[in-house]
């Protein structure tokens, strides 16, 4: 389900590290307005290393970018931080979605991590030529006010500036997780999910609805639902994040009920879990 324009929101891995590669790579077309200012954008790589697939637990990052800078939150300060408190991180760029004027401001969201946790930054606002240099494994120094809404905690009206550095996570395997109450440790990280059995939408047996209640068509969110250990699961295509154009736009429209699948995405939070899906392997 996403937001309402112009609503001001509430709402803010892997245990040994491999080589990395170099590379610089958000949510709804509605936003709330946010004041623009100026950043720095001349876009840097370095070197950057990768958290190993199969475990919950959080990774390193290695050298110089063990320490945060000057005035910059760990992620557990981060997490120990009031709701709307202003807040100041350094993070890496994983996805974003999408780039669009609010009352002639340019922003975008923008789903980001580094070694310890992730950061959701919703409606960051960016010129156009800006978003095209916040490419995936970009390192910003980020400062802006953690929010919540309906359970996804996010960091809203922020500025940023593009340092040295880079970072692309790899998704950790959150399957057993998610029965649990752990599994909101590691909300807005990339993640996978393996095993999980199709679901029919709804009454109809569809395998998937265009929007949560069905009422959309070609383009708009895709949801559908999944199964694992015996409890049903709600998985969502953010159109804005994968569109009709995108591969697993494309796997979540040819699901059938009964099929086993693996999932790669961001974890998401909409009053419970609710994944951005990227990744739809069917068997």
């Amino acid at each position: 389900m996403k937001k309402s324009i112009n609503t001001l929101v509430a709402a803010a891995l892997a245990a040994s590290m491999v080589m990395s590669m170099t590379g610089c790579s958000g949510k709804t077309a509605e936003s709330s307005a946010s004041e623009s200012s100026e950043v720095s954008c001349a876009a840097s790589t370095a070197e950057s290393v990768a958290a190993s697939e199969g475990s919950t637990a959080a990774p390193t990052i290695s050298g110089a970018d063990e320490e945060k800078g000057e005035g910059v939150m760990t992620y557990a300060e981060y997490s120990a931080a009031e709701l709307d408190s202003q807040v100041t991180v350094e993070t890496y760029i994983q996805a974003k979605q999408g780039w669009w004027e609010n009352e002639g401001v340019g922003v975008a969201t923008f789903y980001t991590q580094d070694a310890d946790g992730a950061y959701f930054l919703y409606n960051m606002p960016c010129s156009e030529d800006e978003y095209a240099l916040l490419t995936e494994g970009t390192k910003i120094k980020v400062t802006g006010y953690k929010s919540e809404w309906s359970g996804e905690i996010e960091i809203t009206d922020a500025t940023y500036e593009i340092e040295d550095g880079n970072y692309i996570a790899e998704p950790v395997d959150v399957t057993d997780l998610l029965a649990s109450d752990d599994l909101i440790n590691s909300q807005n990280m990339l993640v996978s999910f393996t095993g999980m059995t199709v679901e029919a939408a709804d009454d109809s047996g569809a395998a998937f609805l265009y929007n949560y209640d069905g009422s959309g068509s070609e383009g708009d969110d895709l949801y559908f639902k999944v199964s694992y250990n015996g409890q049903t699961y709600t998985f969502t295509v953010e159109s804005y994040l994968t569109g009709s154009d995108s591969d697993v736009y494309k796997a979540v429209k040819a699901l059938k009920v009964g099929q086993k699948v693996d999932m790669e995405g961001f974890l998401y939070w909409y009053e419970g879990v609710n994944p951005h899906i990227i990744s739809v392997t069917a068997e």
